[in-house]
């Protein structure tokens, strides 16, 4: 069994993701798109990573991936969407991408929706998630996408599509050493959003075991669905 991981940075990669998939043994294959390309399939798992670019940015690897994507989902391949990642699939499905009205960086609440309460991933727990945030771009409800939670930036910060695919505007799959990574190639962020690097950590840091706890139900979920 084989995921592949689409990276648009170097610094933003599978984290908790890997580990997860490397427990129960899953290969995982990267590929570091806008520099190398695409793959020549999308394995068994597809997970699309972060990037600080945005999915409207006009160069051709943004429109080949979109259309990448877009043949996955509509195969039925289970798919993983995190921050840019969750972008290229709402683009994928027919949503618009569009600036928010702040960004969100660090640890935040977002409420699940009803359909979240029951989601075999989010559900069972608190209706409030703290999750770590770092965009500055929304988005709304694709077609055929169900609404699994939101904040008062960004109304849709999860989704589920064909049972297969979740996208999420959040990082469960975070590390320590992702964030300093972050904090350190996205300085202007920090600044503008008027933190510091050592509040992001200080808040952060707590809670990473909650998030890769998700992350590891994540990675079981939709692993069932692996043909």
């Amino acid at each position: 069994m084989k995921a592949v991981c689409l990276q648009h940075v170097p610094f933003e990669g599978p984290g908790a993701f890997a580990k997860a998939l490397a427990k129960r043994g899953v290969s995982l294959e990267s590929h570091l798109v806008p520099k190398n390309g695409l793959p020549k399939d999308a394995g068994d798992l597809l997970v699309v990573m972060g990037g600080p670019m945005s999915v409207n940015d006009p160069d051709p690897w943004i429109v080949e991936e979109t259309s990448f994507i877009r043949s996955a989902l509509l195969a039925g391949q289970p798919m993983i969407g995190v921050c840019l990642g969750s972008q290229f699939m709402a683009k994928a499905l027919g949503s618009t991408i569009r600036p928010g009205k702040a960004l969100e960086i660090g640890m935040m609440p977002i409420r699940l929706t009803e359909e979240g309460k029951k989601d075999p991933v989010f559900g069972g727990g608190s209706d409030v998630v703290d999750v770590f945030e770092w965009h500055g771009e929304i988005f709304d409800l694709p077609t055929g996408g169900v609404p699994l939670a939101g904040s008062t930036i960004a109304p849709l910060q999860a989704f589920r599509y064909d049972n297969r695919a979740y996208g999420l505007l959040f990082h469960l799959e975070m590390e320590e050493g992702g964030i300093d990574s972050l904090c350190r190639e996205c300085a202007s962020d920090v600044t503008k959003a008027n933190l510091t690097t050592q509040q992001i950590k200080t808040t952060a840091l707590p809670q990473l075991p909650q998030l890769h706890h998700l992350a590891d139900r994540l990675i079981s979920r939709l692993l069932v669905h692996v043909r």
